[in-house]
């Protein structure tokens, strides 16, 4: 039980914290945000909708159409957003 607990706490708990804070940051995108899809892609987000969002890449301005899964990271900074 005990060796079951450690691996919880130190494997499964960061990990499941971590796909909350994932979560959370998908649903908050918004128009106009810069982000990183899992790809590498650098581009801002030009449309949302449930399942699928539009962005536009910085390099030569093409437009994708990308899954909410596939956002990595949220760049742009918001003030309702209370940070750490």
């Amino acid at each position: 039980a005990a060796i079951f607990g450690a691996m919880w706490f130190f494997f499964i708990r960061p990990q499941r914290k971590k796909q909350k804070e994932e979560k959370k940051m998908r649903e908050n995108l918004q128009v106009g945000d810069e982000v990183i899809t899992i790809g590498g892609i650098y581009g801002r987000v030009i449309s949302l909708k449930e399942d699928t969002i539009v962005i536009e890449s910085k390099s030569d301005h093409s437009k994708l159409t990308i899954s909410r899964w596939a956002m990595q990271q949220n760049l742009t900074v918001h003030d309702d957003v209370v940070s750490k």
